[in-house]
């Protein structure tokens, strides 16, 4: 994972609302455990056709939203079963934040431990972005601040431990073995054996 402290970019409105996870990637795409190639079929059953040909009136197959790397979605999103792959599949899309008022606990946890940065914003500030889709923003991890191109500052909140391995470029695991010295240290001295 590499080091995520700022995300430059327009946003890609998708205003639904309960986005679950089986529309964000579908079951049927769950038998791999690479995360390479899902982005393609993010979102997969909007985004096509029975004859797999793109659908012209999806937001994420118009000229407009290539390359944006901040999605807007609607409420509740990510809702449904839990599935790393949902997030895996953003991110190789090319996403690299969502954005919401609200966003499944699971599916958020599951993003910040994976580097898609998961951001719950105010009802107001939601509305914006939802009313000027493409618009250039920069979000900060480090000061869990998001400047928006009217000028406005918005504060977001993240927990501690997911934005230190955000800044760090790091998993759990990653920060585990960075504590390597200090566990078998540990394991030296401690007096009792399990």
């Amino acid at each position: 994972m590499k080091p995520v402290r700022i995300i430059r970019s327009k946003t890609v409105v998708l205003p639904n609302r309960d986005i679950d996870t089986d529309q964000i990637i579908a079951a049927r795409f769950l038998t791999t455990t690479s995360k390479e190639g899902l982005g393609q079929s993010a979102f997969y059953d909007l985004r096509y056709n029975k004859d797999g040909s793109e659908k012209a009136d999806f937001i994420l197959n118009r000229p407009e939203s290539k390359g944006c790397g901040i999605l807007v979605a609607g409420n509740n999103f990510g809702c449904g079963s839990s599935r790393e792959h949902a997030p895996w599949a953003l991110l190789d899309y090319g996403f690299e934040a969502v954005i919401s008022t609200e966003i499944a606990d699971i599916f958020r946890s599951n993003s910040l431990k994976n580097g898609l940065v998961a951001i719950v914003v105010d009802a107001a500030t939601h509305n914006w972005l939802l009313e000027n889709p493409g618009a250039d923003m920069t979000i900060d991890v480090e000061s869990t601040t998001i400047a928006l191109p009217n000028g406005r500052t918005v504060d977001f909140e993240i927990d501690g431990f997911a934005r230190y391995c955000l800044l760090e470029g790091i998993d759990q695991l990653g920060f585990l073995r960075n504590q390597l010295d200090n566990i078998e240290r540990f394991e030296e001295a401690r007096t009792w054996k399990p």
